[in-house]
């Protein structure tokens, strides 16, 4: 019977090595080339057409919008983050802030 705990007890140990950790992707998936289209000038719904709904709308200042990235590793545990800002006024893009490219 110790026999048959130990066994037992040893390939335990020897499998909790063998676990698979999935990437983790979260965020807005964007192709690059969709990234360089954006323009200043553009409109929300222009803006909105081409990458899609932010991840994040500024509930306090509704003109700010946030496209976000990250992605964990799940063989090493890295971890990639990337934030696009965008800012709008009456309606029109003014400004750019971040990237989602890979650089």
């Amino acid at each position: 019977m110790r026999i048959r705990s130990f066994l037992t007890w040893l390939a335990i140990v020897a499998l909790t090595g063998c676990v698979y950790r999935m990437d983790v992707p979260q965020g807005n998936r964007i192709e690059p080339e969709l990234i360089t289209q954006l323009e200043i000038g553009m409109s929300k719904e222009q803006v909105e057409f081409l990458l899609g709904t932010p991840a994040i709308i500024d509930p306090y200042r509704p003109d700010h919008w946030y496209y976000i990235v990250f992605h964990k590793t799940g063989a090493d545990g890295s971890i990639l983050q990337r934030r696009l800002a965008l800012i709008f006024a009456s309606n029109l893009l003014v400004e750019m802030e971040g990237s989602l490219n890979p650089t």
